[in-house]
């Protein structure tokens, strides 16, 4: 019992006794509703149960490259993440590189183009700043290299990494090929440049090194922290340690065709998908294997396989990081891509030029690109399934139960809110002197408890021309890789590889969703299938 004598004031004898007694009696009253406010205020305030939070994304990875979701990749530390968390089957990205940046830190769809977080909106940085967390970022930013919109503008108190989009993994200080522009990319230390690299230099190695020091540093506060690592691999250019292309050598010669057909085959029987979602036909962009150079497409896939390998054993030392510092209990970890795989080939596709080495500059190419989205449509830059489903694992071994999986639909613009409510905190309401506008994502935090959540009403999508809008079960797409494009329906809930065009049997629905579309490109300034209007271009990779 707690002696409230302790606490009584005393008095000088030259007042009044009747004055003491009424003080006295009061008192005790009005400390017990002064405890009573104090107990009652939520307890996520404080440091000691706030949790630590750690964003992990790949960049330009398939949805089904990873073993968690049917890859035969070997990515032992992130089917430990999934053992020990929860899998979304049904979580959607931006399609492209700078858009899902853009989104993903803010909470918010993509303005200007998506090349950068206008300063009327504030980051993720900025916001968990300001709730008490520290900051850092380790790797892949994409929004800008110079002040104002570097990460240390941003909001982020520690950041190493590269500004740019693609760069050589070993020597980010050399030039692009002449067909990519001879662009020497940005990269750099919180405010300076670095222009010198070691010989033992890798990004992946490099990016998760520093993102496992910010830890050990900001662990040694009392402050919890918010890190972003962000890597580049398997972006191209095809860069890996040869020990690791070794590994998958030989493992690729089956062909694309068939790595969909394994990928599929295991991707049912973990119950990743659903059944009547038939695996999708071979895209328009493919080609036939028989007439291609195998051994160097081996190389080729070998090469990108590697690149997520070592991407993977970095990931398991930066989990060590947070099992030997006693962390991991309270510190949530999410795992993601930024896109689909990607198609694209730069300088066209030539096999006299070796995948993996510092001195050149190849990429996966269309047939190899597709295949990693099993079973669904398209790829990077497309807003098919192909192009906008992503992996993500969360693990918080407080809260989440291990080893689950949920077909609950959510979208990158709900991270930050759930970094939110995950943390106790409030969105900022003015920055720059600005009023902020609501984030247009809502937490996840719910389906991390294990409850069912409002979905989404509507998410909409725009890339290059490519553009969609889901509402429910329906999804409308408008897909340029068509000769004569023109308004696709599905029905994603039964049909998610997108296999039965119901536009024609449903021009009500079709007409909706095609409005509900036009409202959002009209507020976040991207372009209307069908007319003159363009957005402002994002910038290429």
């Amino acid at each position: 019992m707690l002696d409230l004598e302790f606490f009584l004031p005393s008095f000088p004898t030259s007042i009044d006794a009747n004055i003491m007694k009424s003080v006295r009696c009061l008192f005790p009253i009005a400390l017990y509703f002064l405890f009573s406010v104090l107990i009652s205020r939520p307890v996520i305030a404080a440091d000691t149960v706030r949790p630590n939070m750690i964003l992990i994304m790949a960049d330009d990875m398939g949805y089904s490259d990873i073993s968690p979701y049917g890859g035969e990749i070997h990515t032992p530390n992130l089917q430990r993440l999934s053992d020990e968390g929860l899998r979304f089957t049904q979580f959607y990205n931006n399609a492209k590189c700078t858009t899902t940046r853009a989104s993903l830190l803010s909470g918010m769809y993509p303005r200007d183009g998506g090349n950068s977080i206008p300063r009327n909106i504030p980051t993720i940085a900025e916001t968990m700043r300001a709730i008490g967390y520290q900051t850092g970022m380790s790797g892949k930013w994409h929004l800008g290299s110079k002040n104002p919109q570097r990460p240390i503008d941003r909001g982020f108190d520690e950041y190493y990494g590269l500004m740019d989009g693609a760069v050589n993994f070993f020597n980010p200080a050399q030039a692009d090929p002449l067909y990519k522009g001879s662009k020497v990319r940005t990269f750099g230390h919180n405010d300076q440049l670095i222009t010198e690299f070691p010989a033992d230099f890798y990004t992946t190695d490099y990016f998760a090194a520093h993102a496992i020091e910010t830890v050990q540093r900001f662990a040694k506060t009392d402050s919890p922290f918010f890190i972003h690592l962000a890597f580049n691999a398997p972006h191209y250019p095809l860069h890996a340690w040869p020990e690791d292309i070794a590994k998958y050598r030989g493992k690729y010669k089956g062909g694309w065709e068939q790595l969909r057909k394994d990928r599929h085959a295991r991707q049912l029987a973990m119950g990743l998908l659903d059944p009547r979602w038939k695996l999708s036909p071979t895209d328009s962009k493919s080609y036939d294997w028989s007439g291609a150079n195998q051994d160097w497409e081996d190389l080729r896939m070998a090469t990108y396989a590697a690149m997520i390998d070592r991407m993977d054993q970095n990931i398991g030392k930066l989990l060590k990081t947070l099992d030997d510092l006693g962390i991991a209990n309270n510190t949530i970890v999410m795992f993601l891509s930024d896109n689909g795989g990607c198609t694209e080939e730069p300088g066209g596709r030539d096999d006299t030029q070796e995948p993996g080495i510092v001195s050149t500059y190849t990429a996966v190419g269309p047939a190899w690109g597709w295949a990693q989205n099993t079973p669904f449509r398209r790829y990077k830059s497309s807003v098919n399934e192909g192009g906008i489903s992503t992996p993500l694992i969360v693990r918080w071994p407080s809260t989440i139960k291990p080893n689950t999986m949920t077909g609950q639909m959510g979208h990158i613009i709900d991270v930050l809110p759930t970094c939110l409510e995950c943390a106790g905190g409030k969105a900022i309401s003015e920055i720059n002197g600005v009023q902020t506008l609501p984030m247009e994502g809502t937490s996840l935090a719910p389906i991390f408890r294990g409850e069912t959540r409002t979905p989404p009403l509507e998410l909409c999508w725009e890339w290059s021309g490519n553009t969609a809008v889901r509402h429910g079960p329906w999804k409308l797409v408008w897909d340029t890789v068509v000769k004569l494009p023109s308004w696709e329906l599905y029905d994603v809930e039964a049909d998610r590889t997108e296999l039965h065009n119901r536009a024609d049997e449903m021009p009500e629905r079709v007409a909706e969703l095609k409005s509900a579309y036009e409202h959002w490109a009209k507020a976040t300034g991207r372009p209307i299938p069908g007319t003159n209007k363009k957005s402002k271009k994002a910038k290429e990779d």
